[in-house]
């Protein structure tokens, strides 16, 4: 079963191949993904990379968590699930808003 991992606090200038490449030594890299800005398309500094088993995950963690690459000390860990939104982020809203109102005596 392949494992997920978080990687934080990586340079902006870090490649996906550079980050496979560097996983790569703790084991089979499954996928690598840098997670961009839809705008800018430039690196938010975090990262998304799939082991592929427990075993090489848990390796590079060990390996990796709290190591300096590329000037900045990374972190690594098991991905946790995405989890849903709860905070309102625009649309229709609907009930009393302000603004003018029908119902005043």
């Amino acid at each position: 079963m392949a494992l997920k991992l978080f990687v934080g606090n990586l340079s902006f200038s870090m490649t996906e191949d550079e980050l496979r490449d560097l996983f790569s030594q703790a084991g089979t890299v499954q996928t690598a993904t840098i997670i961009k800005d839809k705008m800018s398309g430039r690196s938010k500094g975090f990262a998304f990379v799939e082991m592929s088993s427990d075993e090489e995950a848990q390796s590079a963690i060990e390996m990796y968590n709290g190591k300096e690459i590329g000037g900045r000390a990374i972190v690594v860990n098991e991905a946790r699930p995405m989890e849903k939104r709860t905070d309102d982020r625009g649309g229709f809203r609907g009930g009393n808003s302000g603004g003018f109102s029908r119902n005043r005596y």
